[in-house]
């Protein structure tokens, strides 16, 4: 014969209560007589009941359950931001429902209606613009959405990141100061605000300042992969350039080993710096001087903004949209 689900009404007939005593108990409502608390406790615990979120959520409106979408599971950088949203979700008694979208429009289009189709309270979401079906899939839900480390092509999300043209420019006028006159700008998909927005201004910006001439052919689109950055060296050492501020720490891994197995030293012949201050930027040699961005605190800051999102509580928009400090290391990448 085959076992039967156990239910809220499997335990409550059981227990010899109503299916209300039943989840008062369930949600450590304090008014159950402990006499009763004890008995539904122990044919829970007899009959092995787990109590449905979604079931409960019904009758709450609230799964306490927030979902994430990362664009890359197996990036330091998403995975950092994912550390700080967990242990938020943690103390504020939520659960995370991790999804991995491969930053492809399909995959996160099916991924977001999966999560809301799940009911979550809530959605962080990592990675780059929305789509139009996208955005209409956010417009068309009351479940609020912050974004967490990036930029998106969507203004009314809030969002918890650095200041990327900032930080663009101040790199980008580093190697300026130590007379690197062309200063490439190697970069993800252009396609992305974050990448054709917010960094290249600040780029553009340190080139003006400095007065350098702004030339397009020293902006060098990749996927922004190591390999891409591996493949990218041999195209670098062709048009002579002797630096290059890069916009992923994979790709600047790439780029450094494409050089150096080219034969071109770095920061003697070359200087790179990166912008994420991930693990990569540590375990190459040379090490590589970054942009540090508080990676963990990204992603704690989104969850608690969440959680006021959740609370009702809209805030205006400096809350709404906040902005952390960002740093800059030197490392072995750069000449003193």
């Amino acid at each position: 014969m085959e076992k039967q689900s156990v239910t809220i009404y499997t335990v409550a007939r059981e227990a010899r209560v109503s299916m209300a005593t039943v989840s008062r108990v369930v949600n450590g409502n304090p008014n159950v007589k402990p006499e009763t608390r004890q008995k539904v406790l122990d044919v829970i615990k007899q009959l092995n009941y787990r109590p449905n979120a979604v079931a409960r959520g019904l009758a709450s409106k609230k799964t306490t359950t927030v979902g994430v979408v990362i664009p890359n599971i197996t990036d330091p950088y998403f995975a950092e931001l994912a550390l700080g949203i967990d242990d938020v979700a943690s103390m504020y008694k939520y659960n995370i429902i991790l999804t991995n979208s491969d930053s492809d429009d399909e995959k996160i289009l099916k991924v977001v209606r999966s999560l809301l189709a799940k009911q979550v309270d809530g959605l962080i979401f990592m990675g780059h613009d929305v789509s139009d079906d996208l955005r209409n899939e956010f417009e068309s839900t009351n479940t609020p959405v912050v974004v967490a480390g990036s930029i998106v092509n969507d203004d009314a999300l809030p969002s918890v990141r650095i200041d990327y043209q900032a930080a663009a420019k101040e790199a980008t006028e580093f190697l300026l100061n130590h007379g690197d006159q062309q200063v490439a700008y190697i970069t993800g998909p252009l396609r992305y605000s974050i990448n054709s927005g917010d960094r290249l201004n600040g780029y553009k910006e340190a080139l003006a300042n400095n007065n350098v001439t702004f030339n397009d052919s020293l902006v060098i689109e990749t996927d922004g992969s190591y390999q891409a950055g591996y493949a990218k060296a041999q195209e670098v050492i062709e048009k002579g350039l002797k630096a290059a501020y890069v916009t992923d720490d994979s790709l600047a891994a790439g780029l450094l080993n494409g050089l150096t197995d080219a034969g071109i030293s770095v920061p003697t012949d070359f200087e790179l710096i990166s912008s994420n201050d991930t693990n990569y930027t540590k375990i190459v040699r040379p090490t590589i001087t970054s942009i540090t961005q508080p990676l963990y605190d990204l992603g704690a800051i989104s969850m608690r903004l969440l959680t006021k999102l959740l609370d009702g509580n809209d805030g205006n928009d400096d809350e709404k949209n906040v902005i952390l400090d960002h740093g800059f290391v030197e490392r072995q990448s750069t000449r003193k």
